[in-house]
């Protein structure tokens, strides 16, 4: 995203982030001398014109893929702990919704298609919000060495300055006054990079992911399907076969 705000900032498409005076109109002057409430840097804005959308745009389709796999990853991390649970079923619903709404957010403008882009933020940055909750729950749950309640604390303090950041991005939002509309800019920075930290702090987990957490998804994905006269034996052999397979993609 840093990326798509340096392109934004050097062709003069938004003013910088330390940037605090802004003026009614310009004329024909752009950001780079005078700024208006349409050079604010929010992150939709950045990514609203050539050639910056279309790195918008690319960036975003990729963070949706990433977001659907870490959040297949922590479902099935916390399915071989936990075993079923509902709270780890809605943290990969939520995931994926976020995922959904992220996609509408890059591939539609905030300038070309208002509505659904507007739309999109609706639906990512809530249940991006949730599923941070859901994993913050989740991860004291599972919690048994200090060094994993550590690790709660630290989710715990990031789902907080997001949830923070979130609700003063969109209070600042709605306003009319410059100034507020430029820390709602800086809230939502804030608000992204705090859930690119927490994303972050899967590693920790994810270090220990074997085939065999690919064997207990795999067998929780056909127990609906199993049949009471197959055999265990056979069962247990054809899906040890599928975990391999996919462990060798």
């Amino acid at each position: 995203m840093w990326i798509v705000y340096a392109m934004a900032l050097s062709n003069n498409h938004i003013c910088p982030v330390h940037n605090w005076n802004y003026n009614q109109s310009c004329g024909g002057d752009g950001p780079g001398s005078c700024c208006t409430l349409d050079h604010i840097p929010l992150v939709s804005k950045c990514g609203t014109l050539p050639p910056e959308s279309c790195f918008f745009s690319l960036i975003c389709s990729l963070g949706s893929f990433m977001v659907i796999l870490v959040g297949l990853l922590r479902y099935a991390h916390l399915l071989e702990r936990l075993g079923p649970s509902l709270l780890n079923t809605l943290g990969l619903a939520t995931g994926w919704v976020c995922a959904a709404g992220l996609t509408m957010v890059g591939n539609f403008q905030v300038d070309h298609a208002k509505v659904l882009h507007y739309i999109g933020a609706g639906v990512a940055f809530p249940t991006s919000m949730l599923f941070l909750l859901l994993q913050s729950i989740l991860t004291y749950r599972m919690a048994k060495t200090r060094g994993q309640y550590w690790t709660g604390h630290l989710r715990s303090i990031l789902t907080a300055v997001a949830f923070l950041t979130l609700v003063f991005s969109g209070v600042f939002f709605i306003q009319e006054s410059f100034v507020l509309q430029h820390v709602a800019a800086l809230c939502e920075w804030m608000f992204i990079i705090d859930v690119l930290v927490f994303y972050g702090t899967f590693t920790f987990e994810f270090g220990a992911i074997s085939t065999d957490t690919f064997l207990v998804l795999l067998k929780a994905s056909r127990a609906p399907k199993s049949y009471k006269g197959e055999s265990g034996v056979s069962s247990t052999a054809h899906i040890h076969s599928h975990a391999e397979g996919l462990a060798m993609a």
